[in-house]
């Protein structure tokens, strides 16, 4: 989810749809929404750092993966995961699937590797909901958690143990992805990112 993309958690959503009528409004909301149990919510815009750090990613992924089986999808790409109780739809800022789902879908149920940029107002969700449903999906061998004012990711790798939580950091440092056999250098990802704290919400709207 986007750095300042997050999900409005009020008491009531917007309202409550099935996965067919979610699917299908989505295609002509004015804004993107994630689905999580039936309820559908809106999602605000991001800062330039964030959108320049997922550009960097989707990028650099691209140029490695060009003509392999593996390819990467921006954060316009939803995943579904199907959860014993529920149904849920994100919109992760960057994943590579190795298996698509068909054309005329507008999501993907097979994601390898799933990329998510931090900020203040999404740090717990990403850490937490996500983290958590996205750790159930078979496919999926690496979640990374990219920080916005400092050269650091957080890689929850899956192993025989579980998934196990690995750092890199530094302008020097490579995130290895052999789930989807490349390297990806954190030079790229931050490539012309200022490493500035990010402003506050009443800040950011002044």
């Amino acid at each position: 989810m986007s750095a300042a993309l997050k999900l409005h958690r009020v008491p009531t959503a917007e309202y409550f749809v099935s996965v067919e009528d979610y699917l299908a409004s989505e295609l002509k909301a004015p804004m993107k929404r994630e689905y999580v149990a039936g309820a559908a919510y809106a999602m605000a815009g991001a800062f330039i750092t964030h959108n320049r750090i997922t550009k960097n990613i989707l990028g650099s992924l691209y140029m490695r993966l060009r003509g392999r089986p593996c390819e990467p999808f921006d954060s316009n790409t939803k995943v579904r995961i199907r959860l014993d109780t529920e149904t849920r739809f994100y919109y992760p800022d960057t994943q590579v699937t190795c298996e698509p789902n068909p054309p005329t879908d507008t999501f993907h149920d097979k994601p390898r590797v799933i990329f998510e940029v931090l900020s203040r107002s999404t740090r717990r969700t990403d850490f937490g909901e996500k983290k958590d449903a996205y750790e159930t999906i078979p496919s999926l061998g690496v979640y990374v958690v990219v920080e916005q004012d400092s050269p650091t990711v957080v890689a929850f790798r899956r192993t025989d143990a579980g998934f196990v939580r690995e750092m890199y950091s530094g302008l020097d440092a490579v995130l290895p992805l052999p789930e989807i056999e490349v390297e990806l250098p954190l030079a790229d990802v931050y490539e012309r990112v200022e490493f500035i704290p990010e402003p506050e919400e009443e800040d950011a709207a002044s």
